[in-house]
């Protein structure tokens, strides 16, 4: 319903603010909440100059008409947005805008409790989202696990309270649009970072696998081929002198350090693997601020 895209509309501009060009922020350039490689490629399809996104251009009947344009393609139709119950639709088209529609339709499927996760919003998942008994706590539950993810990303420190208060902020409206009511106004997220773009790609990693650190630590890097190879050198002098026998010692223990900081490393890489990938499957929760944000 052409209603409902208006509607939320104004509600997602506000969190989005006007221009922003935050170094740490993955999306670059951004003008209300449209980054320019999507602002590039829409121009290009429609067979149009490329032309880079400026904060005079905000008001401008033109960019106006290309902006509600691009949010309907790339966000709300791919959403499904016309179909979807009221409330529902205003939180999934946030978090679409935010995170991008895949990651959005993820954190829904979780939501339902479906056996099939695979960001592709389908009848199977339509027909489970009408079926539910809650939408209340279907949004409750999506932001959560949206929040989940936000505080996994590598740029919480710079954007988490603006993020935060985003999730918990939309949430409420889309709560209270579900209820039948109008619910509070949209906080001003913008002001403290919560126009940043928050995708999936940029969750947390461990900068060395698992498997490699213990290679690295039994043997597979210069170091501990030196240790092996000057233990190998010591080993038929042990016993000659008391030096030789406390440097070999003292090679060996070296060894063992290494061998246990690289088997711990892989088991906390291994761990934050795991987490990394429950958060990007929308599988992590996290409790939303309550309250009206700032």
């Amino acid at each position: 319903m052409q209603s409902d895209f208006t509607k939320c509309m104004p509600i997602i501009l506000r969190y989005e603010g006007g221009y922003s060009n935050h170094l740490r922020d993955p999306g670059g350039v951004t003008l209300e909440g449209v980054i320019q490689r999507v602002y590039d490629g829409y121009r290009a399809r429609k067979g149009l100059p490329q032309r880079p996104l400026t904060a005079d251009m905000r008001r401008t009947a033109e960019w106006i008409a290309e902006r509600n344009d691009i949010y309907r393609l790339q966000y709300w139709n791919a959403i499904r947005g016309d179909e979807l119950p009221e409330g529902v639709d205003l939180f999934l088209f946030d978090a679409a805008v935010n995170s991008g529609p895949f990651q959005a339709v993820k954190w829904l499927q979780r939501a339902l409790k479906l056996n099939l996760v695979d960001g592709h919003l389908g009848e199977g998942t339509m027909a489970a989202l009408h079926a539910h008994p809650d939408h209340d706590a279907l949004i409750a539950d999506m932001a959560s696990r949206r929040l989940g993810m936000l505080q996994q990303l590598n740029t919480w420190d710079a954007f988490g309270t603006g993020w935060a208060s985003r999730v918990a902020s939309c949430k409420r409206i889309a709560q209270a649009w579900a209820s039948g009511s109008v619910g509070p106004q949209p906080a001003a997220v913008h002001l403290i970072g919560g126009d940043a773009k928050a995708y999936a790609s940029d969750v947390a990693q461990p900068a060395v696998d698992a498997g490699n650190s213990v290679k690295g630590g039994l043997g597979g890097t210069t170091i501990a081929a030196v240790l092996d190879g000057a233990k190998e050198q010591l080993a038929p002098l042990v016993g000659s002198s008391e030096w030789i026998n406390q440097i070999f010692t003292a090679l060996t223990l070296l060894s063992v350090v290494i061998g246990l900081g690289a088997f711990g490393y892989a088991l906390w890489s291994a761990h934050k693997t795991k987490r990394a990938q429950r958060a990007i499957d929308g599988d992590l929760k996290a409790d939303v601020p309550e309250g009206q944000p700032a």
